[in-house]
């Protein structure tokens, strides 16, 4: 633990600082992220290209590159052509700020705090891609599963245990409604085992919950308004998974022990 708790909530100059630099730097990284989605689908490198505007090509000056402000700055538009910019920008670079000020305040400044950061920056980059794309990018999700190694010996989110089961309890089943119903994707399978791997079979459980709830009244709203049954289920795990990882332990013993009494 870098910073003990106490310190976190019971100083409050310190907690808005610390919070404001953590939102600042989660901004930068959802900078990063918006190259992540946009490019990865394309098969576009990552580091080979600058960045550039999508209906111009002209490249993005380095006093445009400021998350978030540059694109109020110039109005959401190009500085080039003066085409409209998406503003799937601010908003990746703003919620991956907000995720990251979340996971502050649920873990303080710590190991599992670092490694939680970047598990949810593969969530967030998972949820957008499949979002655009309905595929999501397996070694992305690898990632994600490959964090489970370092949160284990540096935190206390599971045990080895847990996350055995946790990496099987969820994707299992819907591997098997996978094969069957092809109603879901092998990337939603993966994405559970990974997440699995990481939360321990508490978080999933509830993740999993969570996402499929959201995903079914989000289903029927565009089944009604769009007259389609088919769009992205992965941004909603994805929402679960948040859930889950910050919440989930705590929800799911607390549903257990109201079965005990």
């Amino acid at each position: 633990m870098f910073l003990r708790p106490e310190y976190l909530f019971d100083y409050p100059i310190i907690t808005v600082g610390i919070a404001v630099i953590v939102f600042c730097f989660g901004a930068c990284i959802g900078s990063f992220l918006n190259v992540v989605i946009f490019r990865i689908p394309k098969g576009e490198s990552l580091v080979k290209s600058n960045s550039h505007c999508m209906t111009c090509g002209e490249p993005i000056k380095w006093y445009d590159l400021f998350p978030i402000f540059s694109w109020l700055a110039l109005r959401g538009k190009c500085r080039g052509c003066g085409e409209k910019i998406s503003r799937r920008y601010p908003l990746v670079e703003s919620l991956t700020g907000l995720v990251f000020v979340a996971t502050l305040f649920k873990f303080s400044l710590s190991w599992a705090f670092i490694i939680t950061a970047v598990f949810f920056s593969v969530i967030i980059a998972t949820a957008f891609m499949d979002w655009d794309t309905q595929e999501m990018d397996v070694p992305i999700l690898l990632i994600g599963g490959v964090l489970s190694v370092p949160a284990y010996f540096l935190t206390d989110i599971a045990t080895l245990k847990e996350r055995l089961i946790g990496a099987v309890i969820v994707s299992i089943p819907f591997l098997i409604i996978a094969l069957i119903t092809k109603g879901i994707g092998m990337g939603d399978v993966i994405l559970m085992a990974c997440a699995g791997a990481y939360l321990g079979y508490k978080g999933i459980v509830v993740a999993a919950f969570f996402g499929i709830i959201i995903a079914a009244v989000v289903g029927m709203i565009i089944k009604k308004v769009k007259k389609q049954s088919k769009f992205a289920f992965g941004p909603w795990l994805c929402i679960g998974i948040f859930f889950g990882t910050l919440f989930g332990n705590q929800l799911f013993d607390m549903y257990a022990s109201l079965l005990r009494v």
